[in-house]
Order: C-alpha cells, then structure tokens, then sequence
C-alpha cells in the first residue's frame, strides 16, 4: 500500500509538473502571436523631433535573429531588444538623413558583447556626427565597454551617486586539471607540430597559463586596450598616460565627480535632469518622441529594386559538420548549400563573407573553404571580420579576394589539435563501471572511452593532426602569397588582433562591413547600381517558434538571462565535452573584463 501511494505522488507530481510546463507555453505562445500579429500589421511611424534611442544593454549579434525565446525576460515575462548589428548599423546611416530624427539618445551601462562590435557601433556613430545631429548618452554607471561607445557622444552624463569602471583588460581562463584529476579522467591530447601557442588544451594538463600563452594574451590585451585608450583619448583630449593612471589607481570607482573633473562626462546629472536636458534639445514641450532600434528598422523599408546583388553571407558561431541550426552556429552543409546557391544565382555579382567565429571542426572549414574557393573563380568574394575569424575562422577566410578586419578582431589561431577522453578511471574506480569488448580487427574499438589510446593509436592520430596543419599552412600560403614557412612562424596556434594582423599580412585592410561591402561593389564593377541581400535567408516567426519549443532553447535563453556574464563559465564546461576529435579552433574561451 505505501508503495503504491509513492508511485501515486510521483506520478501526479510528474502530470502536473507537465501541465503546468503546457500552460506556460501556451500562454507564452499566445502573447507572441498576439505581439507578433499587431506588429505585422502596423509599421512605426516616427514622430517630428525624435531621437533614436539605444540601450544596447545584450549581447549584440552580428545579425538581427527571429528568436522567439532568445527575446523575453522569463523573470517578466517582457520582451527584451535584441536587435543585431546589422540592423543597429543600418538606423543609424538612415537616422543621419531622416528629417524626423533630432539625434540619438544613449543610455547605457554595460554591454555585454566583444570590442569589435563596439567598434563598428562607435565608428558609425562618428558618421552620424557629420549630420550636425547630437548624441547625447546617460548613464548610471559605466562599464569599460559602455563608456568605449558612450565617448563619442556630444554630451555625456553620469548619475552623480554612479560611477565610471575603468580598470583595464584582463583575460580568465578556465582550467579543469584537477577536477578531471578528482574524477579520474584523462584528457588524451595531440597538437600540430611546435603548436605551442595553441593553448585550448592547456587547461586539461596546466593549472594555469603557459609562458607562450601569456606571451600572446599580453599582446593580444595590450593591443586592444591601446585601441580602446586610442579612441578615448582622441575625443575626450585626455593622454593615454593619464587613461592608464587612472585606471591603475581605479580613481573613479567611489566618486562620479572625479570623472567630471577629469573631463570625461560632461555632467552629473539625475534621470529627471536628463529628461529635461532632451525635452530642450528635441523641441519637446511634453512628452518626449523617442523610438528604438528595433521600431525604427520598421519605420522604413529598402526600395531599391536593382537586378545586381551583393550576397552578404554570415558564419556566425562555431564550426560544426553536418546540418543544424544556422541562426546559432556554423554548420559545414547549411553554410555550404548557402554559398553555393549564391555562386550559381547569376544576379549575385560579388560574395561578402562576415566571418565572426573562433572555429570548430577543421573537416568542416575545409568543407566550406572549397565552396568559397569555387566561388571565386567565377565571382569576387571579399570577406568582412566580426569579434572573431579565427582558426576555422581564419581557414575559411584565407583565400578571399581581399580580407577586411576590425583593428580589435581577434584572428589567426593557425593550428590544429585533438583531444580524446579517457574515462577508464572515472567508470572503474568511481562509479564502478567495467567493460568488456569483442572485436574483428585489432582497432576496431579505436574512439572507445572507455580505453586509453594505445601508443599506435596515438601515433595515427599525431600524423592527422599533422596532416591538417601542413593542409592549413598550406591553404593560408597560397592564399595570402607567403611562404608556408613565414605562416608557420606566425601560425603555431597564435592568435593575433586585427591591428597586429595587418602587419603581418594576415587581413589587407583595417575596417568594417560597410567597407567591405563598398570594395566588392568596386571589384564587381557595379557602380551605384546594386542592392544587399543577406544569406542565409532568416526563417519566418512560427518556424523559429516551433524549433525553439522542439529545443527547448527557452531554457537556454532563460539560464543565460539568469547567470548574465556568469554564463560563459557554463559554455566552457559545454566545450569540454563538445570539443572532441581534431579541431581548428582559437585556443581559448576569451573572457575579457
């Protein structure tokens, strides 16, 4: 009897942890397509004496994604903005032109996204200046990455109880070593020859970093910090030195008025303040007009009609064979289809390729590398650097017409490793697992976890790895017209800023998308007459909706909300696992605060 009411209890716990999970979703669903029905039929219409307002307070993607999860605060239930740089870029250049618009209004405080996004951002917003527009921000306390795009407004205001964080860069890496020696599980691990500086499997066997990868991560830091300080100094009129003082000193950190008295806000203001600040300067005697990125990018629609296309093709995420969800990462069969349908589209004139990925499977970069080298032999393919183009990144990047990268892009990483579990301990000793095995060849369990490699199996595996760096070295030479020995000596696995790859032949020209586009254009001879189509094509609401319901990616996004800048420890611990087999991916899960 006291069995059967356990069984009852569990078995009403689990319907009704169903039903209520149902409900959830349906009511979640419900919301989305009454929101989404009303936007469909209506377009924003901006108001005389508007500002564009901007948050940018997520982590910003390269293109803006139809995520019906990825935008809702599961604390609220409220839709967040999650607009993408592509769309944040494009309000801005219209925002220059449009009559209705008085200036952009920034609040910020921290965004929680790379340095060559803020870049792109802040380069743009230097264009819109050109209008005679104002730009005016406020914050209530600023982090580095905020206060990097918040100096080039006209106006800069800070709370007067907030602060200004400026503290300089570092980089934290996560290193397992001794939890896989409290479970007793080895790491087996091959590297490229004199791969020293491909530094993803250190954290397997070090407890912290090596001399080459401090080396590279000093330099690495010390160039993006010098391109941050840069660009402060230029519009502030304060010297790098007295930046670095400040920072070393962490001067601002407990009063807003020092920052004022340094020059680098213009006020210290309360919201109320602000508000009749911007009342002033649109014109506003009451309320006033203030639109979002993710409105304003309704509010008006391309016309142009021309025949002559320029693909932008975007390979987001890491590189993974095979099919799968290419809104979120890079798979070797979607991205391929992707640029073979634009090679065979007789309207596409030219390819850009926005690279924006630290790599992953070094068969599938060579899979879409040879899609991309057809490509060219009947079209210009230029490719455009985001955050990342680095490793499998950088492969399939290397034989472009011309490569474009931000001064802060994080690139090169020419190197390859494997790693491969041996969790013979972890099964015998700790949980008390033993297997046994029948086979017909003497390799036949070779990829077994459950054995360590034997010492023949190792050495197949070191002459792939072998193998795939001479192909890559090889790939980068005939690409960038270098000697496969100079790549060697810049490659080992090092990973280089855009700023320091340039020098070293490794991109050809400093700049941005926009950049990128504008010299295909000129290398496919179009004049003005061309538009931009961007592959792959964004699937519909209810498409995304359903596969986000199928995987579960509500959970994702909702775990991420939860753990905010926390979540990246989470994604480390995921590439433990996932990074398995032979990879050609950036030696590290870069963290910089």
């Amino acid at each position: 009897m006291k069995f059967s009411k356990v069984v009852l209890a569990a078995f009403l716990g689990t319907l009704i942890a169903l039903l209520i999970n149902f409900f959830v979703k349906v009511g979640v669903i419900t919301s989305m397509i009454s929101s989404f029905s009303s936007d469909s039929e209506t377009s924003t219409v901006v108001k005389p004496n508007s500002v564009l307002y901007m948050k940018l307070n997520y982590e910003i993607p390269d293109r803006t994604v139809d995520n019906p999860f990825g935008s809702i605060d599961f604390g609220s239930m409220e839709t967040l903005e999650s607009t993408g740089l592509n769309e944040i870029l494009r309000n801005i250049e219209h925002a220059k032109t449009d009559p209705n618009i008085k200036g952009i209004y920034m609040e910020l405080s921290s965004i929680p996204t790379s340095t060559a996004t803020l870049e792109e951002i802040r380069s743009k917003l230097v264009e819109f200046k050109e209008s005679g527009k104002f730009i005016a921000c406020y914050g209530e306390t600023y982090s580095q990455s905020a206060y990097y795009v918040a100096s080039i407004a006209d106006h800069i205001w800070l709370n007067p109880e907030g602060m200004l964080d400026l503290h300089g860069m570092a980089s934290q890496i996560m290193f397992y070593k001794h939890l896989l020696e409290k479970l007793d599980i080895e790491m087996q691990i091959v590297r490229g020859p004199n791969n020293r500086f491909k530094s993803a499997v250190e954290p397997y066997f070090l407890d912290k970093m090596s001399e080459a990868n401090r080396e590279q991560m000093n330099k690495l830091l010390g160039t993006v910090w010098g391109q941050i300080l840069k660009g402060i100094s230029e519009t502030r009129n304060i010297s790098v030195d007295q930046l670095n003082q400040i920072a070393d000193n962490l001067e601002l950190m407990t009063d807003a008025k020092k920052a004022l008295d340094y020059g680098l806000v213009d006020q210290l203001y309360y919201k109320d303040q602000v508000l009749a600040e911007l009342k002033t300067m649109t014109d506003s005697k009451d309320k006033i007009n203030a639109v979002n990125n993710e409105n304003y990018a309704k509010s008006y629609k391309d016309k142009n009609k021309s025949k002559n296309e320029v693909a932008v093709i975007y390979a987001s995420g890491q590189i993974f064979d095979g099919k799968g969800d290419e809104e979120q990462n890079i798979y070797s069969e979607n991205l391929s289809k992707t640029i073979r349908k634009a090679r065979e589209d007789k309207d596409v004139k030219a390819v850009v390729l926005r690279v924006n990925s630290p790599g992953g499977s070094a068969v599938a970069s060579a899979i879409i590398g040879r899609e991309l080298d057809l490509t060219k032999e009947v079209k210009p393919v230029i490719v455009s650097m985001g955050n990342y183009a680095a490793s499998g990144g950088y492969w399939i990047s290397a034989k472009g017409d011309y490569i474009f990268a931000d001064p802060t892009t994080l690139t090169g990483s020419i190197g390859v490793f494997g790693t491969f579990p041996n969790m013979k301990g972890f099964f015998n000793d700790k949980i008390g697992l033993t297997f046994d095995v029948a086979k017909t060849n003497e390799n036949a369990d070779f990829g077994s976890v459950a054995e360590p490699l034997t010492p023949f199996q190792y050495a197949k595996l070191q002459e792939n790895v072998v193998k795939t760096y001479d192909d890559f070295t090889r790939r980068v030479a005939e690409g960038r017209g270098m000697r496969q020995s100079y790549v060697d000596s810049i490659g080992q696995g090092r990973v280089w800023a855009g700023a320091d790859a340039i020098e070293l032949g490794l991109v050809d020209q400093l700049g941005d998308l926009e950049d990128a586009i504008a010299y295909a254009v000129k290398k496919a001879g179009l004049s003005d007459d061309y538009k931009v189509v961007e592959l792959p094509k964004t699937k519909d609401f209810f498409t995304r909706l359903m596969e986000s319901m199928n995987k579960s990616d509500e959970i994702d996004a909702a775990v991420r909300q939860k753990l905010g800048v926390y979540y990246h420890y989470v994604e480390a611990l995921e590439n433990v696992q996932k990074n398995t087999g032979i990879q050609a991916r950036m030696p590290f899960d870069l963290i910089i605060e």
